[in-house]
């Protein structure tokens, strides 16, 4: 017979063997497959992202352009998310085990989801100051200051922080109910971390989780759809532009809602349905009869789909610095043969800095023209 025990309301709880079951399953999945990318997507990350703030520091002009500015930002986020990746692949390398305390635990989910977010917030940041250069260039030239950009980039490090914030509540250790060595063979001896919450808060885990999908991915892509389609609406429609420019300008505007569509959104929506699926599981799990019928009612499918996509992530974050070549000199050593600019013109004339964009074409405050 097996033992179940009973919460203080009197409800059952899952038996603590069934969890220990499925633990190892889900385990097994991060320390095989999750660990070795998430290395691979830190080394890649901290060069590429570093080597972007420092020909930013070293070979921008000063003042910074507002372009300049969100592109430096995206590249500090990214970076010190990739530094978030190195612990997190430490915890992943089997045996699957926590050592760093209860505090680091806490601060390491708060920076990952506060540089993640901080990330979207700054490309959303680059899509709308695009979209004001290319199609309101004067009005950009003449209101948008570098100081409104160092006060916008502050509100979203403000903003990226407060959402991540509830984190440091949700976020605990979870101590071995045995005190033997940890290793593969024995994992209920191991320290987990949780990047989520505890069963007993889970319904308040799923709520910010949709929180954040809104917030963190939802309102900024809308943002970014919003700009792009005006953007490319007066791209169409211009008269002074080439085919071939146009396809450029196609290109930029596809691979930002690229790295929208293949990161951003299904990360967060594998992380809700996951969330989802974990509440299933452990409503039902009073109910199994033994460790196989646990096991066979876990959705694994969606569990491994939110694995995969946190294996992902660091790929956006390598993309990054292409981005920033589309808009800022300094990492221009590519500018002209990446993107077609040999020979091109800024939209507000060739006395703007920073502000590069692939157009060989002029512009007024209203139209596109020749």
């Amino acid at each position: 017979m097996r033992a179940m025990a009973a919460t203080t309301s009197g409800a059952l709880s899952c038996p603590a063997n069934f969890s220990a079951a499925i633990d190892r399953i889900l385990s097994g999945f991060q320390e095989g497959f999750l660990w070795p990318l998430l290395v691979v997507g830190f080394l890649v990350a901290v060069a590429s992202n570093g080597l972007a703030l420092y020909r930013f520091g070293t070979r921008e002009q000063r003042p910074w352009h507002p372009a300049v500015v969100f592109s430096a930002q995206l590249a500090l986020s990214d970076l010190l998310y990739a530094l978030t990746l190195l612990p997190l692949a430490a915890y992943f390398y089997p045996p699957k085990n926590w050592q760093y305390g209860e505090l680091a635990c806490c601060l390491e989910r708060f920076l990952f989801t506060c540089n993640l977010l901080g990330s979207v917030f700054f490309l959303t940041c680059i899509s709308l100051n695009r979209y004001l250069g290319i199609v309101h260039p004067f009005f950009t030239r003449s209101s948008l200051q570098p100081k409104h950009a160092w006060a916008i980039s502050a509100a979203g490090w403000a903003l990226a922080a407060l959402l991540a914030a509830p984190t440091l509540s949700f976020s605990r250790l979870r101590r071995p109910l045995e005190q033997d060595n940890c290793t593969v063979a024995s994992p209920e001896a191991c320290t987990r971390c949780l990047g989520t919450a505890d069963d007993s808060r889970l319904e308040a885990y799923r709520a910010y989780s949709l929180v954040l999908a809104a917030l963190g991915c939802g309102l900024p892509l809308l943002l970014t759809l919003v700009a792009y389609g005006a953007l490319g609406r007066a791209v169409l429609h211009s008269h002074g532009m080439t085919a071939a420019e146009k396809l450029r300008v196609a290109v930029l505007v596809a691979s930002g809602l690229a790295l929208y569509a293949s990161s951003y959104v299904p990360y967060h929506i594998t992380q809700v349905l996951n969330v989802y699926a974990r509440q299933r599981w452990r409503a039902r799990c009073p109910g199994f009869a033994n460790e196989t019928e646990a096991t066979a009612a876990l959705d694994q499918r969606t569990y491994v789909s939110h694995q995969v996509m946190r294996g992902l992530m660091p790929v956006a974050i390598c993309i990054h610095p292409l981005l920033y070549m589309a808009v800022t000199p300094s990492l221009g050593c590519c500018r002209q043969s990446c993107l077609g600019c040999r020979g091109s013109h800024t939209l507000e004339g060739t006395g703007s800095s920073g502000q590069v964009l692939p157009l060989n074409v002029t512009a007024t405050p209203q139209t596109l023209g020749p």
